[in-house]
């Protein structure tokens, strides 16, 4: 079976993340490429050895020409993957597009109107679906393991080092500019929730705020620079702490340090942290996404659901706990304790999750086998391979709207 050609629009980490696990015995091939960076697109262009005719500035010099590609990976800033998921359907690409699969519900109905119309399979990265760990837990659910599902604790270990680079600092701290919180970070997890579910909830609520990073919290000493900060060595949001140790670790040249800067010498940091956005004091940013929400979720059998996200942990797997009426299981992103209420046995699995849960390593397996069970069912035609659509995406993310509307107007939001 011949690889897959792609076109890669948004050459950023996580296109290129995608692009790379594409390569995986020949199952992919990366043969256009648009992105606004000359200097990414010009690195990533010749890592993949795209063709010079195919190299373009931005997605719709791309949609200018005729299709060059079987399908697209779109992993562009979150509020632009509308035009070019669109555009590119069409065209008649099979798209794999980065999550969030769009800002706002008008946006993202387009993308999956656009997907129906065209007959053409898109996926969106909802990669914790397809982990080995998260494939055991929903097997054991359908089988009937632990009896009916009653109720489920699912918490999301933010870490409070991550959540300063990629929310307070970052590109999505900001709601307006990008999107909030639940949906950037967290539409994972509702995604997930949903899909062992089943169905989605009734009726959701939601709290949570920016209570900690805000300048109301800033020590009187502090500076608005890490650099010229007389609190910065006893800082646990440090900057300079943060991305100097990241030298010593090529695990994290690429993420987190590859956002702050493409030099890999002290230099290069410190100067990238005295100019640039990653530098800034986590008191005296431009943030205003939440640092912390509860969503609340009852569904139509009765079941309930309660999800936590929390940037004051380390960073960690997702940890939940499943209660059905014949068991219960626990999980941590690899191992399960299952314990049977017919017995009172327990027994430990391990579904052999090896990789960690940092968006460099691959979502605990996710990221790889989302991008092959993709490639596979674009060179099958088969749509049955993927484990959500463009209509299931788009009614996990609206959830997410309904939880934020609940949030912000203190309601109770029936779907």
């Amino acid at each position: 079976m011949s690889a897959v050609t792609l076109a890669l629009v948004g050459a950023g980490l996580r296109g290129q993340a995608y692009a790379r696990h594409s390569l995986v015995n020949g199952t992919g091939r990366v043969v256009a490429l648009a992105e606004p960076d000359r200097q990414r697109r010009e690195t990533v262009a010749a890592e993949f050895d795209v063709p010079a005719a195919n190299v373009f500035e931005s997605w719709s010099d791309l949609a200018a020409v005729s299709r060059l590609a079987d399908a697209a990976i779109i992993a562009t800033q979150d509020r632009l993957h509308t035009d070019p998921a669109v555009h590119l359907a069409d065209l008649g690409y099979h798209i794999l597009l980065e999550k969030p699969m769009a800002t706002s519900d008008a946006d993202a109905s387009r993308i999956a109107d656009a997907a129906d119309r065209n007959k053409i399979m898109l996926a969106v990265c909802h990669v914790l679906r397809y982990t080995p760990y998260t494939r055991t837990v929903k097997a054991m659910l359908d089988a009937g393991r632990i009896g009916r599902l009653i109720s489920v604790q699912h918490f999301e270990p933010v870490g409070w080092w991550h959540h300063a680079h990629s929310f307070v600092r970052g590109h999505w701290n900001r709601d307006d500019t990008s999107a909030p919180m639940l949906l950037t970070k967290s539409c994972h997890d509702i995604d997930w929730l949903i899909h062992l579910f089943g169905q989605p909830p009734a009726r959701v609520s939601s709290f949570g705020n920016l209570t900690h990073f805000r300048p109301s919290e800033r020590p009187a000493e502090a500076a608005d620079r890490c650099l010229d900060c007389p609190l910065e060595p006893s800082c646990p949001y440090s900057a300079k702490r943060l991305y100097l140790d990241c030298l010593a670790d090529p695990e994290r040249h690429t993420w987190p340090l590859g956002a702050v800067t493409d030099g890999r010498t002290e230099g290069d940091v410190l100067s990238a942290l005295r100019t640039g956005p990653y530098g800034r004091c986590v008191y005296a940013c431009d943030n205003n996404v939440v640092d912390n929400q509860v969503v609340n979720m009852e569904f139509p059998d009765g079941a309930t659901c309660s999800f936590t996200m929390s940037a004051f942990t380390p960073m960690e797997h997702r940890r939940t706990r499943i209660q059905g009426t014949h068991g219960y299981l626990d999980g941590d992103g690899r191992t399960l304790r299952v314990v049977d209420f017919h017995t009172g046995a327990e027994e430990m699995i391990d579904t052999l999750t090896a990789d960690g849960p940092s968006a460099g390593d691959g979502h605990g397996g996710g990221d790889e086998a989302l991008t092959a069970a993709f490639l596979a069912a674009v060179a099958s035609n088969n749509p049955d391979l993927l484990l959500s659509d463009a209509s299931t995406s788009l009614a996990t993310h609206r959830v997410v709207w309904a939880a934020e509307r609940a949030r912000t107007t203190g309601t109770v939001v029936r779907l």
